[in-house]
Order: structure tokens, then C-alpha cells, then sequence
């Protein structure tokens, strides 16, 4: 049955369920805050998080296809930092560190990411935090045709996760549009810090999807 507040083939929601009237529905990084020991990062440009894994795709003799496939290793987080030199500060002080050069680092720190777009209450916050981060790389360029000093940082760390403000799990049995959700409590558990990853859990080769899991 089409809804009547949104296209009935996709039922994206156009206008608020609940009042009609118009919304906005589209993330904007105004409504996002960088910390580092539960202070903020000032005059970033840009901050990108990559989450990648390699799966090695099984083949046999004989067949004309792939029979099976799985990840090869463990999940990798990598990412950048662009920021504006600003308040004497240079990037790797800007994230607390009390050094300026890659070399100098000795422990890893981490990186807090907060997503207020549904309200800055625990109960909508949504914070992902990057752990055991290392700065790969820092790049510095000075222009005549370009006045403004940015710096660029390259990281790597040991995994991420992401919990609401009051320790609840991001993703609840149904979603904001109201469908329900396929929920696994490894893959849980991993989204939200206790696993490293969702592989080491017990019966994973009878594992299906859509399988009923306890929400936790």
C-alpha cells in the first residue's frame, strides 16, 4: 500500500510521517563533531574513514564459476584528515598530540566522531570512535597562488564501532522507515565494540541470512 507521504514505488519519506509537512532527511556535516580526548578538533576541512576487507572468491577445477567466497583477512581502517593550519596549531596538535613530526609518535590516541543530525540527546547521538589511530603520513604544501596553509594526515587504526549516546546499538530491530531489520548478535556485537569482527563467533557455517539473533 503506497504511503501518503512518499513516492509509492521506493517509499522514501518526502514529508514527516507523522505532521505531513515538508523535512529535510539529507546528512550534512554541520551536524558533525570531531573529538580527541573529549575535545573537539577546530578548523578541519575534511575528514575521510575508510573500512575495507579483501574476499578471496573460491573456484574449482571443472566448474565454470565461483563455488564459495569469504574474506581473506581481517577488516582494515584507514583514513585521511585535510586541515586548515589554524590557531598555531598544526595537525597532528590539533589531535593532542605533542609532537609535529610522523616519527616522533609512540602511542596510538582516538579518534571520537559524533553524528547530531537526529538531536544531540543520548538517546539520538551517534558516536563512532576509531581506535588505536597512527599517523601514516602528514603532507604540507606552501603556494604563492595560495595563501592558506593546509595540512594533510594520513592514519591508520586497529578498528571502529558505533554506539548510540546511551550505549545502545545504532541500528534497532526496525529502521527509521519502519522496516524491519535482519538482526545478527555477532554482527552486533561487532558494530558495537565487544568483537573485533563477526567471523570468530561459534556456527558460522550455519549461518544464513535472515536467521533469527538475539537483539542486544
Amino acid at each position: 500500500m503506497p504511503l501518503r507521504n512518499g513516492p509509492s514505488d521506493t517509499r522514501t519519506r518526502i514529508t514527516d510521517p507523522e505532521s505531513n509537512r515538508n523535512r529535510t532527511g539529507t546528512h550534512l556535516s554541520t551536524n558533525i563533531i570531531i573529538l580527541v580526548n573529549g575535545r573537539s578538533v577546530a578548523a578541519v576541512k575534511q575528514l575521510q574513514i575508510r573500512e575495507e576487507r579483501t574476499i578471496a572468491m573460491i573456484a574449482e577445477v571443472g566448474t565454470d564459476g565461483f563455488i564459495d567466497s569469504a574474506p581473506q583477512r581481517s577488516s582494515g581502517v584507514t583514513g585521511s584528515c585535510q586541515r586548515t593550519r589554524f590557531d598555531r596549531q598544526r595537525v597532528a596538535e590539533a589531535f593532542d598530540r605533542g609532537f609535529v613530526h610522523v616519527k616522533s609518535q609512540r602511542i596510538p590516541f582516538d579518534i571520537e566522531v559524533q553524528d547530531n543530525f537526529q538531536g544531540s540527546d543520548d538517546n539520538s547521538v551517534i558516536i563512532s570512535t576509531i581506535r588505536n589511530v597512527w599517523i601514516t603520513s602528514i603532507d604540507t604544501t606552501y603556494n604563492s597562488d595560495d595563501f592558506v596553509i593546509v595540512e594533510n594526515m594520513g592514519w591508520q587504526a586497529e578498528t571502529i564501532d558505533s554506539v548510540l549516546g546511551n550505549g545502545q546499538a545504532v541500528i534497532g530491530a526496525v529502521n527509521n522507515r519502519g522496516l524491519p531489520m535482519i538482526i545478527n548478535p555477532f554482527e552486533r556485537s561487532a558494530d558495537t565494540g565487544p568483537f573485533r569482527g563477526a567471523l570468530d563467533g561459534s556456527g558460522l557455517i550455519n549461518a544464513f541470512d535472515g536467521e533469527a539473533g538475539s537483539v542486544r
